[in-house]
């Protein structure tokens, strides 16, 4: 199992899939969530793609830490895995809580970025979510991770896919019911202490970028991802029709037409440049 020690000691796992030689795509997932939140992605991606996917510290096999951290700490940790895997820059794509990591790298490493893809995230909390985010650490504390899932799962799926996912949802691991709560707790306090004077800084991003929402998406409404594609330069938004907080899961042909294309477009451009 691949590790790489970031500047505080935390190891962080890691799993490189797909070509060798393939254009690099770093998978970065949401809060309390595993790499194999993106199975349905890396399976499409390895005849493709040089896939990097990442448990994040507190998640996974990653490493717990026992002090407080922050998501700058978390995006440091994207680029300690990226140099570990001899990457230079790869296109970028973050889910949740993950797309705010890969906001902050988008600002503080624009040259590791070769594309952002921010995906069901925001640049802010509203008010209500981070009430929604206190309760959430509340009951994971209180009452442990499964009573925590029964209460996330509405906000994560639409009732529909829920029903017709869940046979599913022990192998992508989107709602982390069976992890310790101190984690869960570290990085929900994570996001609520982040410093939202990033969204001034992310104007000066000159990454290309794809902001991906679902129209049902109740937990970072379509706002969000308009607020994002309306600051971001160079951005465009996608929105899929019927699908909530898990579209790469939900609706996961589409979303992979749309991300796949979105790169492979930017990857030709990038080609074209180096040429001439």
């Amino acid at each position: 199992m691949p590790f790489v020690n970031a500047a505080d000691g935390t190891r962080i796992h890691f799993e490189v899939t797909g070509r060798r030689k393939g254009t690099p795509v770093v998978l970065i997932q949401g809060l309390g969530a595993t790499k194999s939140g993106w199975n349905l992605q890396r399976v499409a991606m390895a005849t493709r793609y040089n896939t990097i996917a990442l448990d994040n510290r507190g998640a996974g096999r990653s490493d717990a830490p026992t002090r407080p951290f922050t998501l700058e700490q978390m995006a440091d940790d994207v680029i300690a895995v990226m140099d570990a895997v001899g990457v230079d820059s790869a296109h970028i794509v973050g889910a949740s809580m993950g797309g705010v990591i890969t906001q902050i790298v988008g600002v503080k490493y624009p040259e590791r970025v070769r594309s952002l893809t921010l995906v069901c995230t925001a640049c802010r909390n509203h008010p209500w979510r981070e009430d929604l985010l206190k309760s959430w650490a509340t009951t994971a504390q209180d009452q442990g991770m499964l009573a925590l899932g029964k209460n996330a799962a509405q906000w994560v799926m639409s009732p529909r896919s829920f029903r017709r996912l869940l046979p599913a949802i022990g192998w992508l691991g989107p709602l982390s019911v069976f992890r310790s709560k101190s984690p869960f707790v570290a990085q929900v306090n994570a996001i609520l202490q982040t410093d939202e004077t990033l969204t001034d800084q992310l104007a000066t991003i000159t990454a290309p970028t794809l902001v991906i929402v679902g129209n049902q998406d109740v937990l970072t409404p379509r706002g969000d991802s308009e607020e994002l594609a309306d600051i971001i330069p160079n951005s465009e938004l996608v929105v899929i029709s019927g699908a909530a907080h898990g579209l790469m899961i939900e609706h996961a042909s589409t979303f992979n037409r749309e991300v796949f294309g979105f790169i492979d477009r930017v990857e030709s451009r990038r080609s074209l440049a180096v040429s001439q």
